[in-house]
């Protein structure tokens, strides 16, 4: 790969999630992409999908316990992820902006992309085969055709895949 993406000042969002593939990205983003000692800011992004409420927007299908129970659940999970991503970034000498937002991961990134006007999205890709991708649709794929900057995909080299997708 020839230049970094440039000296001046950046916004480089990495879509993460609790996935060896957004870490692996991230990694490789760090190492490949992102600047030492710049004034670019590298935005960890963790969408938190909502999982409690019933697909036609009603939560009447839980208890009060339920919900807060998955709520918690989500919370840490969300917590666990960015720590992770910024243990991995501390070795690089880079500005890190760690982001929780709640909703559909593909709308998310997207909408973070556009308010804060990112130079470049950065997200893993996790190796769904045909039938999986069109079941589970493909966040990749959404930004890919819809986010309004530069996307790169990173793909998991198979020996450092978890569970050989």
């Amino acid at each position: 790969m020839g230049e970094k993406i440039a000296e001046e000042q950046k916004t480089i969002i990495v879509a993460i999630d609790e996935g060896e593939e957004s870490m692996y990205a991230l990694s490789w983003c760090l190492k490949n992409v992102m600047p030492r000692n710049s004034q670019s800011t590298l935005v960890l992004l963790h969408a938190r999908r909502h999982v409690a409420a019933h697909p036609n927007g009603s939560s009447d299908t839980f208890s009060h316990d339920a919900i807060t129970s998955l709520e918690k659940r989500d919370e840490d999970m969300a917590r666990w992820v960015v720590e992770k991503a910024e243990k991995l970034c501390q070795q690089y000498d880079v500005k890190v902006d760690p982001r929780v937002e709640d909703g559909n991961p593909k709308d998310v990134i997207c909408e973070m992309v556009e308010k804060l006007k990112a130079d470049l999205l950065v997200m893993g890709s996790h190796g769904y085969g045909p039938l999986t991708r069109s079941i589970l649709g493909s966040v990749s794929t959404h930004c890919v055709q819809n986010a309004n900057c530069a996307v790169l995909v990173v793909k998991t080299p198979k020996s450092s895949a978890s569970g050989g997708k």
